[in-house]
């Protein structure tokens, strides 16, 4: 499956432009890492735990779009992006969406 931010695939031709693909993602804090947190931010510097908790949910929701857009029988993405929003106070969610199609070289 090619994934892609760009309208077009280089040396590729969209034969058909099937629609929206998407995946998300919702993840909650956990209570241990925010306490973490805390302190790291008292002397500064990056929270790892939560980046890596972000990199997981970005991937997450990047492997149900890829899916959603196979069931629909895409075998490319274009204009792929991801968003996020808070749901609640300790929750998020990450959307990947993009266009899904049919290329051909």
């Amino acid at each position: 499956m090619i994934v892609t931010t760009t309208e077009n695939i280089p040396g590729k031709k969209t034969v058909r432009v099937i629609g929206l693909a998407k995946g998300n993602t919702i993840r909650a804090r956990h209570l241990g890492r925010d306490i973490l947190a805390v302190f790291r931010n008292m002397v500064g510097g990056e929270i790892t735990d939560y980046t890596k908790a972000i990199a997981e949910s970005r991937e997450q929701a990047l492997d149900r779009m890829v899916e959603d857009a196979r069931a629909q029988g895409a075998n490319a993405i274009t204009r792929m992006r991801f968003t996020t929003s808070s749901l609640m106070q300790n929750a998020a969610e990450i959307l990947a969406f993009g266009t899904a199609v049919v290329v051909e070289d």
